[in-house]
């Protein structure tokens, strides 16, 4: 068996939009996770939902900061996570080309 020891920088470019479609999806759970309503108790459940709020809170803070919450009727519509999610495939893509060169 014969392992490529070589990585290219296709290769490297690769894995960045990987990890970037991977954030993607953990921010659109995020965002489904805040329209439904409390699901019942089950610990693995609690597990997920917690490492997905974890990973992603850190990145939406940064721009709940300068976006505010839309206040329609008694709630409020959060307009950060698509902002993130358009700066996050922006500077992805800009990076996995930079790094293709």
């Amino acid at each position: 068996m014969i392992f490529p020891l070589a990585i290219d920088r296709g290769d490297v470019a690769n894995y960045v939009d990987t990890i970037v479609v991977v954030y993607f999806v953990l921010i659109f759970i995020r965002i489904l996770m805040s329209w439904l309503p409390t699901l019942p108790y089950s610990r693995w459940l609690d597990v997920v939902l917690t490492f997905i709020r974890d990973v992603t809170d850190p990145y939406l803070n940064l721009f709940r900061r300068f976006i505010p919450m839309l206040r329609i009727g008694g709630g409020g519509l959060d307009l950060s996570p698509m902002v993130a999610m358009i700066v996050l495939f922006l500077i992805g893509g800009l990076i996995s080309r930079l790094i293709r060169g």
